[in-house]
């Protein structure tokens, strides 16, 4: 009769927090990329089976919004902190591009944007929910460049846009953080000769 209860007490499932499976999720989304991650990938790492699944998230997109939400709080570059109003312009933007640079290359498993990474995905509303995210970055970049000067707002937006996304895709391709570091602050020596102040 112990044996039994012991047997039971073994086989029970263990309880499912949304929380860590939306961590885990996003560890996964973060290393392999939204594409190479399939819905038995996700139960296998989560631990529950695929009706559970379905269930917990709705689909594969719906729990990669609710990620993106997660990275946001959590793992996105600091904008708001960073552009600061009190600061010439350059100097904050370079800080942000090496914060992007510290990020990205921070867990070698899971480099890269997350965001930057999903706006090149398959998946028509996994893709739609990163280019939001990654939207919003944009405008208040250019709304912070704006503020000073109207008239670079847009090119150095677009500027700012291109170097996140190569330093995001070279840290994925391998590059540590010296060399993001060094391709970051060389494309701040750009910036600080078209804003100034």
């Amino acid at each position: 009769m112990v044996h039994t209860k012991l047997s039971r007490a073994r086989g029970r499932p263990r309880l499912f927090d949304p929380d860590e499976a939306v961590a885990t999720a996003q560890r996964l989304f973060h290393s392999r990329g939204y594409d190479a991650v399939s819905i038995a990938h996700l139960t296998q790492a989560i631990g529950i089976n695929p009706p559970s699944f379905y269930a917990a998230f709705g689909s594969k997109a719906e729990l990669y919004s609710r990620i993106l939400d997660r990275y946001a709080g959590t793992g996105a570059i600091p904008l708001f902190d960073l552009l600061n109003a009190d600061r010439p312009v350059a100097e904050c933007l370079v800080a942000v591009l090496e914060a992007a640079a510290r990020r990205y290359a921070a867990d070698p498993d899971a480099a890269g944007c997350l965001v930057i990474e999903g706006v090149r995905c398959t998946d028509r509303e996994a893709r739609e929910a990163a280019g939001t995210f990654l939207a919003a970055a944009e405008e208040a970049i250019h709304r912070f460049v704006a503020a000073r000067h109207p008239e670079q707002a847009e090119r150095v937006t677009d500027y700012m846009s291109t170097v996140m996304a190569g330093l995001s895709a070279s840290a994925r391709n391998g590059h540590d953080l010296d060399r993001l570091l060094a391709a970051a602050r060389l494309a701040g020596a750009g910036l600080e000769q078209v804003v100034r102040g």
